[in-house]
């Protein structure tokens, strides 16, 4: 599945209310900039630039289109497409989710010890996030929006954001299972769907002139079904592409539904694998991980030990999908053949041990000072991620779908990359610009005003002179 940003500005904190001077007889407000912590905008800053190198392929290219290579280690295409499901598919996401576990905590702390109750407030809050999810999805037209999920999940994460640390770490891998097993169900429905439809196809071919049975042409009508909606089939691959070249109207009548029935039908299955990450980032953020307060020994321990695990499990994995998943027909036969794919059990568990690698060298390169420049532009491209991450879903359908400049199915796939460099390039010189006057990305002030139901000062001078 697509990755997305799910929580944006609300990973603001409060670095001083613990002080002794502190003053907790204010009501809740939007923490100001003083009170952010930078590291925790600069692991998002590279959260939501890395989530463009997974996204972008399905802003941009047809169904299928890693057949021509995902067999053949000769080609530049095949080696970047395993870089990417090895390092960054799945990574960038679960450290949204860590991060946005930690912003649940850091949201509600500083109402709770003011002895203010902040629930209708942070559900306001889950309740606009939901909001700009379905616009994003049914509006912008990106079908991997993940704000509308992380609405609801924030919504479930609240109410056990008490929960002792050690009971919130046992809880990870018993939701990763659940994760699995949600899986493992759908799998499993769509592999009996399957099943009844080669049997009713081969009865067709081998009785031409006998009326099929009002199960077996049931069959057929509920795999094409899962063909329209999921799985298309070659004929259907092509028309999808068409699609995506024509005009809005066209493409929003293929994309719609499919965004309706993740948010609605499939909504159970998606949510496990999100509040794990969730749980994690709260325990993480309560042992003081997110915050930088390890030592550099703990965290390069962390780091030897997520890849040192993690890369192994999720190599195998990629090579388990280079046997066995060369291309539509290959995948097919082998959902005929295999009752459980157990090969997917690696997944939930390789991203959080590579999510955490990741997030240790982040934490140990920006301690030692290294690349500070780059830093402070994505603690600015992190500040602002609301904005952008929506930014860059308005300049990928504008440049690749058909009503705008329809570069859908146009660029090999190691060209689209270009397109994510120019967008890392634009948003890392805009959000330190636009920071310079103003306290908040645009979509970020609107998300306060509304959580708040009071408009929030936007400009710097503006936020001075109510000082």
């Amino acid at each position: 599945m697509n990755e997305s940003i799910p929580n944006l500005d609300i990973l603001s904190s409060n670095l001083d209310q613990n002080s002794p001077g502190a003053d907790l007889s204010v009501s809740p407000a939007p923490v100001t900039e003083a009170e952010r912590l930078k590291l925790i905008d600069a692991l998002r800053g590279v959260a939501v630039m890395g989530i463009l190198i997974v996204n972008i392929p399905s802003f941009s290219m047809p169904d299928y289109f890693s057949e021509s290579f995902r067999s053949n280690p000769r080609t530049l295409n095949f080696w970047l497409s395993a870089v990417i499901e090895i390092f960054i598919e799945g990574k960038m996401r679960a450290m949204f989710g860590m991060l946005f576990g930690a912003g649940v905590v850091l949201f509600v702390t500083k109402g709770e010890k003011a002895g203010k109750s902040v629930t209708g407030l942070f559900y306001r809050r889950m309740f606009w996030l939901v909001v700009f999810g379905l616009i994003h999805s049914h509006l912008i037209l990106w079908i991997g929006d993940i704000l509308y999920l992380y609405g609801l999940c924030g919504m479930l994460i609240y109410l056990v954001r008490n929960v002792k640390s050690s009971y919130l770490c046992l809880g990870i891998p018993l939701v990763g299972l659940l994760s699995f097993g949600s899986g493992v169900i759908v799998y499993t429905y769509v592999r009996s769907l399957r099943l009844d439809y080669v049997d009713a196809k081969r009865a067709e071919a081998e009785a031409e002139n006998v009326q099929l049975s009002e199960k077996q042409s049931k069959a057929l009508a509920n795999w094409r079904e899962i063909e329209e909606k999921f799985i298309p089939n070659r004929d259907d691959a092509r028309e999808n592409t068409r699609k995506m070249k024509s005009n809005y109207s066209t493409v929003a009548a293929r994309l719609r539904p499919m965004a309706f029935d993740f948010q609605t039908k499939f909504i159970l299955f998606e949510i496990w694998d999100s509040i794990a990450l969730m749980l994690l980032g709260i325990a993480l953020y309560r042992r003081g991980y997110l915050q930088g307060n390890w030592s550099n020994q703990s965290y390069l321990n962390m780091m030897l030990f997520g890849y040192g695990i993690g890369l192994p499990l999720v190599t195998f994995s990629f090579y388990q999908g280079f046997l066995h998943h060369p291309n539509l027909e290959a995948t097919l036969a082998r959902m005929e053949q295999v009752p459980v794919d157990w090969v997917g059990l690696i997944y939930p568990f390789q991203r959080i041990l590579l999510v955490l690698a990741h997030s240790s060298a982040i934490i140990l390169l920006d301690k030692a000072n290294v690349a500070p420049q780059l830093f402070r532009g994505l603690t600015a491209v992190g500040r602002m991620a609301f904005t952008n991450y929506i930014m860059q879903s308005v300049i990928c359908t504008l440049f690749f779908f058909g009503y705008g400049l329809s570069f859908f199915a146009e660029l090999d796939f190691y060209q689209i990359y270009f397109v994510v460099l120019a967008i890392w390039t634009l948003q890392l010189f805009l959000s330190p610009l636009w920071l310079t006057y103003f306290q908040f990305g645009p979509l970020e002030w609107l998300w306060r005003s509304l959580t708040y139901l009071n408009v929030q000062p936007l400009t710097r001078t503006a936020a001075l002179s109510i000082a």
